[in-house]
């Protein structure tokens, strides 16, 4: 494992790119000097397990368009860009991190991840978690407690090891304080002007995924915080107080933080909530630390996360009519990628439930290509106008 040592964090999409760049590089040294490396792809991955095993967990979802011709010779045109930049960065090895995984840790969420696995299998070693479709029954908690344990037997063998109750406690405290550090940075926005931009935040958030150190990570942010309120209660923030506050939600946003998150915040808007897979949506879920099954506690975090996935899905509307309340929005824009179908027939609850509550909706489809960022940029400057 990596020593903690002091990370800085990106205050710009360019910083935040520099960044990967960086781990991109530190990566062959992390693993010649014997550390543990688990690729994961998505919030449903039991994190701790990974912790609990000495094994750093690294995010391989891809956020790009450049290997997507690479994916295309396998895989439909038609696919979500999400599932096509990840398998093309494992099939054109341009993604050390992915190269240097010692497993990947798939999840059966939608059906084009869950078949991309079976191709990703082929160039990599994957561990697939079967996600129950809802949690509303005993037996679909019960079977995806027994898949966290599987998870767990899977790293035991491929390491030689054993993972204790205490290491997975130990794992949990701290996965608790990050995500305690998390919600404090997003408390932050709630302020008028919020402390920070939007694009600094989802940079921030996504970094996250590709530190090697937890506990480094976890500082990162409580230092950052400490940081951004001094600098707000002197009056510092960057932000407008007259800028239109918007919270996002729908698909993971980490391949569209410059391309819809810069366009909000260049034609008058901020981002002062993200409401997907890296933002409150999920982080607001913690481990039962003190839970006398502790592995069963992890189990039972990751299944509240509300994902479009599951079925039925009503905690989600009530969670983001919540934040809509909590961080004083102005409007909220969902942001659906190309072809991810549980998210897009979804959204037609979500703009009823939005709208319901006399919040401005609007939904933009997009994926990780500048083909449409014209249409885009247009589209969104509008809707920013009219609220």
């Amino acid at each position: 494992m990596s020593t903690t040592t002091a990370l800085e964090l990106p205050r710009t999409f360019e910083e935040f790119n520099e960044q990967r760049r960086q781990s991109f590089l530190k990566v062959k040294d992390f693993k010649q000097a014997g550390g543990r490396l688990v690729g994961y792809l998505c919030s449903y991955t039991p994190l701790e397990v990974i912790d609990a095993a000495g094994a750093s967990g690294v995010g391989l979802c891809g956020t790009s368009d450049e290997v997507i011709p690479a994916a295309e010779e396998v895989l439909p045109a038609n696919l979500c860009p999400l599932i096509k930049s990840t398998y093309g960065f494992a099939y054109s090895q341009k993604c050390p991190f992915t190269h240097f995984s010692d497993l990947i840790v798939g999840e059966t969420t939608c059906d084009g991840k869950k078949k991309m696995y079976e191709l990703l299998n082929e160039l990599k070693p994957t561990y697939v978690l079967h996600l129950p479709q809802g949690r509303s029954r005993e037996h679909e908690r019960e079977g995806w407690y027994q898949e966290v344990v599987g998870l767990k037997q899977a790293l035991e063998r491929l390491y030689g090891i054993q993972i204790t109750d205490d290491s997975l406690r130990e794992a949990a405290r701290l996965r608790n304080r990050l995500r305690r550090a998390i919600l404090a940075l997003y408390d932050l926005q709630r302020s008028v002007p919020p402390a920070m931009s939007g694009v600094e935040l989802m940079s921030t958030m996504f970094a996250g995924t590709f530190n090697f150190d937890v506990r480094a990570y976890v500082e990162s942010l409580e230092r950052l915080c400490e940081q951004r309120r001094a600098e707000a209660e002197a009056g510092g923030s960057p932000i407008s107080a007259s800028a239109k506050r918007i919270l996002i939600t729908g698909c993971p946003v980490g391949g569209v933080i410059n391309k819809v998150g810069a366009t909000i915040e260049k034609n008058g808007g901020v981002v002062v909530c993200e409401d997907d897979c890296s933002g409150e949506r999920t982080n607001r879920f913690m481990v039962d630390e003190d839970a006398p099954d502790i592995l069963r506690a992890i189990a039972e975090r990751y299944l509240k996360i509300n994902c479009s996935v599951m079925t039925p899905n009503d905690d989600r509307f009530a969670a983001t009519l919540e934040m809509a309340k909590k961080y004083q929005v102005d409007g909220v824009i969902e942001c659906v990628l190309t072809a991810c179908h549980t998210f897009n027939v979804e959204s037609a609850r979500v703009e009823r439930a939005v709208e319901g509550a006399g919040i401005p909706y609007m939904k933009v489809e997009t994926d990780y290509s500048a083909g449409d960022m014209g249409q885009l940029e247009t589209r969104i400057a509008a809707f920013i106008e009219t609220l």
